[in-house]
């Protein structure tokens, strides 16, 4: 152990540094060993120096940690971490990305208020607002998501919260977060979006005015499908009723897997990057193949929501979406022609993954949401990797040859 421990001359000063500077270094805050890599903290509670320590800990009144359901410094890391990348005072860690959802709405909404949510949104978030939320008085409509006008009509004197992904899962839709921004804050209204798809390396909805940024942490942020967990980041204000929900409640993220996405985060910009490059060649090419009849990318100059995604983000990501001819059939026949790619409903994992959204991720929503959602039996969704883009092609072909 050091003799001299000096936290401010071994913590790094952050001051000014650029986005890879703060994803490899920020939220560490070095221990008395002095080590150079982020330590993980395995336990489940803490000691005090005394009982009036403890009291004045369990009370708020002084900062330290207390149980490790809400307070573990592994975790505060990984939290620190994200709020400095996303530009956010505060961020929540969370099991899973459906927790993170869950803790927003749990801890800001009550009885009688009202939700909007896109309509393209995730199988699982529809879910979670139809079959609970609603079960509890929240009051639920859905929007087309680039409708802005349609936003603005749906919201009510009772709405609390516009819920998005933009992105969306899986057709790569878009919503000008800047402007319903707009609308939600003239309405008292609250923007969450799910950020999942981007990142913060692509996407910064909070400096476009959002005011919580979700995410799956188990996709991107990790990076190679190792642990599952969820963040949610915003203003401290509405992070520490967060904080109230997850000591009550206990949606909590392990040490462990708040370690595995610090690590994620170090490579993060350069993954999206390469992912990007990735999702782009193959769009462009499965663009120009027979057998195939849409490709839904944002980064296609046919999508249109084009410009609107080159405006405000970073890259278009590494979901690329498309529909083959022969309906379900052809989807399942191009699926299981495939030998490299692995037939998986995640995503975000340096390899390739494919999956048929309509009898997958989204089978739970009756046939009448898929089709609002346009999850049709004809949609193929891919979430490119890392590997050889001349292999994923190959491989590709072999699926469109048993069309």
């Amino acid at each position: 152990m050091s003799q001299e421990w000096d936290a401010g001359r071994l913590d790094s000063d952050l001051e000014g540094v650029a986005f890879d500077t703060l994803a490899v270094r920020a939220g560490q805050h070095r221990t008395p060993e002095g080590e150079h890599g982020d330590p993980m903290f395995f336990t489940s509670s803490y000691v005090f120096r005394t009982a009036a320590d403890a009291a004045a800990r369990f009370a708020g009144e002084v900062p330290g940690n207390v149980y490790s359901r809400y307070t573990n410094p592994t975790v505060r890391a990984f939290e620190e971490r994200i709020a400095a990348l996303e530009s956010a005072e505060q961020a929540v860690a969370t099991a899973t990305g459906m927790a993170a959802i869950m803790a927003v709405v749990m801890s800001l909404c009550s009885a009688g208020d009202h939700v909007l949510v896109s309509r393209s949104v995730f199988g699982s978030t529809i879910s979670l607002f139809e079959k609970y939320f609603k079960r509890f008085g929240v009051e639920v409509d859905y929007v087309p998501l680039a409708d802005l006008s349609g936003w603005d009509a749906a919201i009510k004197s009772n709405t609390k919260l516009l819920f998005v992904e933009s992105p969306s899962n899986p057709l790569a839709e878009l919503v000008d977060i800047a402007a319903l921004a707009e609308i939600a804050h003239a309405k008292g209204a609250m923007l969450v979006v799910d950020n999942c798809f981007c990142t913060p390396a692509l996407q910064q909805p909070l400096k476009m005015g959002a005011d919580i940024v979700v995410h799956s942490a188990t996709k991107f942020i990790d990076g190679q499908g190792r642990c599952m967990g969820g963040v949610v980041a915003g203003r401290s204000e509405q992070m520490k009723e967060i904080v109230g929900f997850l000591r009550t409640a206990g949606p909590t993220l392990s040490p462990f897997n708040a370690w595995i996405f610090l690590k994620g985060l170090e490579t993060l910009n350069l993954r999206m990057k390469a992912h990007c490059a990735n999702a782009q060649q193959l769009a462009e090419w499965l663009e120009q193949q027979d057998g195939i009849e849409k490709v839904h990318y944002a980064g296609l100059k046919s999508h249109p929501q084009h410009e609107l995604a080159q405006r405000q983000q970073k890259g278009f990501g590494a979901v690329v979406s498309f529909e083959v001819k022969g309906g379900k059939e052809g989807a399942w026949r191009f699926i299981d022609a495939t030998r490299l790619i692995s037939i998986t409903a995640n995503l975000g994992d340096s390899k390739t993954t494919i999956t048929h959204p309509s009898t997958t991720s989204h089978g739970r929503l009756a046939p009448q949401e898929r089709e609002a959602a346009g999850i049709r039996d004809s949609l193929i969704r891919i979430a490119v990797g890392l590997e050889d883009v001349a292999d994923l092609q190959a491989d590709l072909a072999r699926g469109l040859a048993a069309l």
